[in-house]
């Protein structure tokens, strides 16, 4: 009897066994699959920012392009608030099948987890990097009234108000705010920071004089400074600007190195499948390869980057060592 039920006992494991054995080539062609029916359904694309903003307006332009490129529908769906990070946090909680992605941007994923300690997703950990889409430089900008005409004029201004020369930003750790804190770090000067709620309400304020300085996203500026009313003074970019080619770079007006970019990246949470990945990638090229989507992207002052997965994620903890480091140095830290 007992040795019975032994046979049946090995003869049980040996078929799990087997079965496991014969399930395991199998696997690479399920993965296979899902890249070849992906997409099947419409795909959300979480955006951190509110609508009508360059953020949505950029995940708008890519989810139209690979509903294009797929035949299948990709829904912008807006979280904004907290730099970005209410969505992202969202986006790292989804399904990693490859229908909730994030367009995510410099303050989201790489200063915000300086600024904030406590959140509770990695921007490293928890995504997959599926591509960088666009980038936009600033611009270092001042009221006509002063006597600066260059990078080295504002530094000298700034020295000579003894840490009282103020600066606008957008808000607390945003774009604006971290490249005015890069250039004051590699200038030697100190500034003093005055955070509104967007960029609009800065933007108003330093037209009527209430902030001498502020940088800013070249589009957004650009008919101010067309029209007088405010001067440029460089780019945050390593080229100068297509858009602008008679401003100078703030690299090339003395301070070696310096680049800031507001950039627009999609992201896919850990875990989906690398063929999905893959696919979405290659969505994303094609999509930036239209023609109609190329000179829309130029016209607002975006240069296309189309970096895939690999490079995009190179860029990223590249950025994230810059900017946390900035971060740590200049004690951003939330109101």
């Amino acid at each position: 009897m007992q040795q019975t039920l032994a046979a049946r006992s090995r003869r049980r494991l040996l078929g799990a066994a087997l079965a496991g054995a014969l399930a395991t080539p199998f696997m690479p062609g399920v993965t296979a699959q899902a890249a070849d029916n992906y997409p099947s359904k419409p795909t959300t694309i979480l955006v951190g920012f509110s609508a009508g903003g360059a953020v949505d307006n950029v995940a708008r332009q890519i989810g139209q392009g690979l509903g294009t490129a797929f035949g299948q529908s990709y829904v912008i769906e807006n979280r904004a608030g907290a730099t970005g990070t209410i969505a992202a946090e969202a986006a790292s909680r989804a399904q990693p099948d490859g229908y909730t992605l994030l367009l995510g941007t410099q303050s989201t994923m790489v200063v915000a987890p300086g600024m904030y300690p406590t959140l509770r997703f990695d921007p490293i950990k928890d995504f997959v990097p599926v591509s960088l889409v666009a980038s936009v430089p600033l611009v270092l900008v001042v009221q006509p009234s002063l006597p600066l005409k260059t990078v080295q004029d504002v530094i000298d201004y700034a020295k000579e108000k003894q840490g009282e020369l103020t600066y606008a930003s957008s808000g607390l750790g945003g774009p604006q705010h971290v490249s005015m804190e890069l250039f004051a770090s590699m200038a030697g000067v100190k500034m003093v920071h005055v955070p509104y709620r967007g960029e609009a309400n800065a933007i108003t304020d330093l037209l009527g004089n209430q902030v001498p300085l502020m940088f800013s996203n070249l589009p957004t500026l650009l008919p101010h400074i067309k029209s007088g009313k405010l001067r440029a003074i460089a780019v945050s970019s390593l080229e100068r600007s297509p858009t602008a080619p008679e401003i100078p770079t703030v690299d090339e007006s003395g301070l070696k190195g310096f680049e800031a970019l507001t950039w627009f990246g999609l992201y896919a949470p850990k875990g989906t499948p690398g063929s999905v990945v893959a696919r979405l990638e290659s969505g994303v090229k094609t999509a930036l390869a239209d023609p109609a989507m190329r000179s829309k992207m130029a016209d607002q002052g975006m240069k296309i980057e189309g970096r895939d997965s690999a490079a995009f994620r190179d860029y990223m903890q590249a950025e994230s060592v810059k900017w946390g480091d900035l971060v740590r140095k200049s004690g951003i830290k939330p109101e």
